[in-house]
């Protein structure tokens, strides 16, 4: 054999080893995936920390996960879309995602509203059990298709409270003539017992409570509404929020963009979403409990509806459902399915759950905690 002819081929295969080798200790998800760069709006202030952080995180995640590959550029709501629009900027692919709750858009069909909250349905861990294991992001995809959208769960505020007052609400009559911020679903609820609902922007709340345009507002919870400083204007702060008693945040992507994605993003797009949805709520237990104390310290006064309000509320809710029902096939198939399975949740729920949070409840009033 030639010597000469033996050290070049040598060579020649010795460079294309080093570059093979180099090509193995690159990382795999950089090879296979392309660079994929989303704008995502939002329907949130970033005051609100919490809530707008879900997208924040979701974003975050997808990065690491990706070596930078995949990036999502969150915006604030009114930096590119105003924070009731986003899920139609998404649909028409004026961004290719969005981070919202779904009852916003419940006035062009009330289906919207069925994937985040409607009135006395399940809480944050009963929804998110449907959600994920009883077939419901399947079922709201079903419904989201038809707007062009692509939906996973991206957060949940756990359930919320009922409002500021300006008075006392002790009785159903207490309610009749009652000018109250509150919107869609809840509102045509409570309008049947003689509240009057008012939209108004989260920013305009607190002077029209403070010059008495309106008797009471809901907002979310004692983290997001300390922020607000309604207990100055509005000091009575009742519970639960029924309307809300696990509202489901969206994580919106336009359904085309979506399908663009490789298997292995389209995974990831599921985990960090699910990720997203999880620390949402853990965020705001964790947060909650010290808001609440400082609202009480500040002067608010914590009140629960009466048992007679709250039943009142529900027997008008059941009304309004039974009409939807009757004219909204959509409605109906997604409503069926979580009323199936609100009855078993709440069957297992009074057994372990309810007796151990009852006892270690009594524990922390009688100062053993």
């Amino acid at each position: 054999m030639d010597r000469r002819s033996f050290i070049r081929k040598a060579g020649v295969t010795g460079v294309g080893a080093a570059a093979a080798t180099a090509a193995l200790a690159a990382p795999a998800i950089a090879q296979t995936n392309p660079k994929v760069t989303w704008r995502l709006a939002s329907s949130f202030p970033k005051s609100l920390d919490t809530i707008y952080g879900g997208a924040e995180v979701f974003s975050k995640m997808l990065s690491e996960a990706t070596d930078g590959n995949f990036q999502v550029q969150v915006f604030a709501a009114g930096e590119l879309v105003p924070g009731l629009q986003v899920a139609d900027a998404t649909a028409a692919g004026t961004v290719e995602a969005c981070h919202t709750v779904a009852y916003y858009y419940w006035g062009k069909d009330p289906t919207w509203a069925l994937g985040a909250a409607v009135p006395f349905s399940l809480n944050a861990r009963g929804i998110n059990a449907w959600h994920y294991h009883g077939g419901g992001i399947d079922l709201f995809n079903e419904f989201l298709a038809t707007q062009g959208l692509f939906g996973l769960p991206g957060g949940n505020t756990g359930v919320q409270m009922g409002g500021w007052f300006r008075k006392e609400i002790n009785t159903v009559a207490d309610l009749s003539g009652l000018k109250m911020r509150i919107g869609g679903f809840a509102g045509k609820v409570v309008q049947r017992l003689g509240v009057v609902p008012q939209q108004i922007a989260g920013g305009d709340i607190y002077p029209a409570l403070e010059k008495g345009t309106i008797d009471a507002a809901e907002w979310v919870g004692p983290y997001d509404d300390e922020k607000l400083g309604f207990y100055k204007v509005a000091p009575n702060y009742y519970y639960p929020g029924w309307w809300e008693g696990g509202p489901t945040v969206h994580l919106m992507f336009n359904k085309a963009k979506y399908e663009e994605l490789s298997p292995a993003y389209k995974a990831l797009v599921r985990t960090a979403a699910q990720a997203a949805d999880a620390n949402m709520l853990q965020k705001y237990d964790f947060l909650n409990p010290a808001a609440v104390r400082r609202l009480v310290s500040a002067g608010a006064k914590l009140r629960p509806f009466s048992q007679e309000i709250l039943a009142a509320c529900s027997e008008k809710a059941n009304e309004v459902y039974a009409e939807m029902e009757a004219s909204n096939a959509p409605f109906k198939k997604i409503w069926d399915s979580i009323k199936a399975f609100r009855k078993e949740h709440y069957l297992w729920a009074q057994v372990a759950e309810y007796n151990y949070d009852t006892f270690m409840m009594v524990q922390q009033r009688t100062g053993k905690l």
